[in-house]
């Protein structure tokens, strides 16, 4: 991706950033309100994520003055506890309703001083169309409004508090996965198909105004530039209101927006998710504003396939040739929600014993180690992909050449050990006390190939290659005994390399953190090499433990374990 338009080293908003971890937060108590109390408590409480605008910044080394505006009261009910963060048209606040004692969030108008008395009844005006625009839309993915309050000759809107994070700041911790992305872009459609019914255009549709809330609720919020059909624009001419990386060309041209240009922003917010950024960031806005004039950004590479596809769709130049809300949704559903298998599978998948007493037909990409994404269900065009790799990958005739599309990766320096993986895979590395760990992810997310070598180490206490010991690991549940539960354990003895002593381990499972009703099930199918010198190997397939992709996942691992060379001098 390129600067165009855009001077070396100049300082901009705009600037190319990659990801960064969000900082670490004190943790306090929580306000907790008591009938009767006419003051917060004087230490502001913990602030929960949930709104779009950023958090505002103080410098830890000067101790804050109090704020005078903690602990007014709006409207004889709404209670300020404390900021929550600033946007472009005012401060956001957690606030207390007194009267139904709830936690609600209140966005006061923020005019800078020097604008005109009619500068700043645009901003109230435009603050009261958010709240009527937001009003007028009934959706459990549209932040639901409840009161605007008139205090000191300006709106104070009051509206529920969606405790989670935002789009973008979830994407300042790392990409989303195509079902992720998939699942969050479709409740997003949703709430924007919503408020075109009830007459009403977004227009600034962008990871900030997508919040993340509990229970995996997709929220979207900040109507504050939204166009209510038959209403007079707020906008003065030649002005520009909204984020310029996420807009549609016909917008940037002045022309009249349509529910198409709400839908270009949303192909831009789902290459972004996937991505890391919208493919027409630049250094500044007039380069940032040509790009979606005349860029062509290619497929994503993480989110190929249908998912990929309906994306660059949307981000057709002309309104007219971009897909129907219809349209977009019925392959979001399909790469965000499972297939059900047929009756005729069912009974196959359950005579093969493949354990775990599923009820569902659902199956999902395996994520290892408490993800988030793993709870997720995987689409019927992540499916296809990942039979279109099978097909290409497995080969029908066994034998010592490689399956097609497989190459060997030597890994000698790493584990000593060379490992034949399907060529699309993605190579990542991780070194830990004891061990070192090289893991191959499918592009699809349906498998993940990984392999440690683990040295015995008399300061750190290390897993021992017997099984007896692998077992009780896996039934006390995995790592720190919160990785996984209602595990279903076997091993048997492996012949590797000649080995007596290698063997494999089969362990389905439910993540530790899903605590849905009818859970999702999981496999690890991994080989353990003992070598000499207190060394051994752990080769790992991790897959759905239902479902078709669980014939699909053994044979990968089959393929795998027959290609797999680990340096003669270390096996015993």
């Amino acid at each position: 991706m390129t600067n165009d338009g855009g001077r070396a080293n100049e300082p901009t908003s705009y600037g190319l950033r990659p990801p960064q971890p969000p900082q670490q937060q004190q943790q306090q108590p929580p306000y907790q309100p008591h009938h009767g109390q006419s003051q917060p408590p004087q230490v502001p409480p913990q602030v929960p994520h949930g709104s779009p605008y950023q958090p505002t910044q103080t410098n830890r080394h000067t101790p804050a003055e109090p704020d005078p505006s903690v602990g007014r009261l709006l409207g004889g009910r709404y209670r300020l506890v404390s900021r929550l963060g600033h946007g472009g048209m005012g401060t956001v606040w957690l606030a207390h309703d007194e009267i139904v004692d709830r936690d609600v969030a209140v966005k006061e108008p923020r005019v800078p001083e020097h604008l005109g008395a009619q500068e700043r009844d645009t901003v109230h005006r435009r603050m009261r169309r958010e709240a009527s625009s937001a009003a007028r839309i009934d959706h459990p993915s549209v932040v639901t409004m409840h009161d605007v309050v008139v205090e000191d000759d300006k709106p104070w809107i009051v509206m529920e508090l969606v405790r989670g994070q935002s789009l973008a700041d979830r994407l300042q911790e790392g990409t989303l996965d195509p079902r992720e992305a998939a699942r969050i872009g479709l409740d997003v459609l949703n709430a924007l198909n919503a408020a075109h019914e009830a007459g009403v255009l977004h227009r600034d549709v962008k990871p900030d105004n997508v919040l993340l809330g509990r229970g995996d609720r997709v929220v979207l919020s900040d109507f504050g530039i939204a166009q209510v059909e038959g209403q007079q624009g707020l906008t003065e001419t030649g002005a520009f209101v909204g984020s310029p990386e996420f807009i549609s060309p016909e917008r940037v041209l002045g022309q009249r927006p349509g529910p198409e240009s709400d839908l270009w922003s949303l192909g831009v917010v789902l290459y972004a998710a996937v991505e890391g950024m919208s493919p027409y960031r630049r250094s500044n806005i007039p380069a940032t504003l040509q790009a979606v004039l005349s860029a062509e950004p290619q497929m994503p590479a993480r989110g190929s396939g249908a998912f990929g596809t309906i994306v660059m769709q949307l981000l057709r130049k002309d309104p007219a040739a971009r897909p129907t809300a219809a349209e977009v949704r019925a392959v979001l559903e399909s790469v965000a929600r499972p297939p059900q298998l047929s009756p005729e599978a069912t009974r196959l998948y359950q005579g093969a014993g493949t354990g775990g007493g599923a009820s569902g037909s659902k199956w999902v990409p395996p994520v290892l180690h408490r993800n988030r994404p793993a709870q997720f269900g995987l689409g019927a065009a992540v499916l296809a992909v990942a039979l279109v790799v099978g097909l290409v990958i497995f080969d029908p005739f066994a034998g010592d050449e490689l399956p097609e599309g497989w190459e060997v990766r030597s890994e000698v320096e790493i584990l000593d050990a060379k490992i034949a993986v399907p060529e699309d895979y993605r190579r990542s590395q991780e070194s830990l006390t004891e061990e070192t760990r090289v893991t191959f992810r499918d592009p699809s997310g349906v498998f993940t190939i990984s392999m440690d070598q683990v040295q015995k180490n008399p300061d750190n206490e290390v897993l021992p290659p017997q099984k007896a010991a692998w077992e009780k690991y896996y039934e006390d549940g995995g790592d720190n005994g919160t990785e996984i539960k209602e595990a279903q354990y076997k091993s048997a003895t492996s012949s590797f390399a000649g080995s007596d002593k290698a063997f494999d381990n089969i362990v389905d499972f439910v993540p530790y953190s899903d605590s849905a009703d009818d859970p999702i099930r999981y496999r690890y199918h991994e080989l353990i090499v003992p070598g000499a010198d207190e060394v051994h190997w752990r080769l790992r397939v991790a897959m759905p433990a239902e479902g078709d992709a669980v014939t699909d996942g053994e044979e990968l691992f089959s393929n795998v374990v027959e290609h797999l060379e680990i340096e003669s001098k270390y096996l015993p």
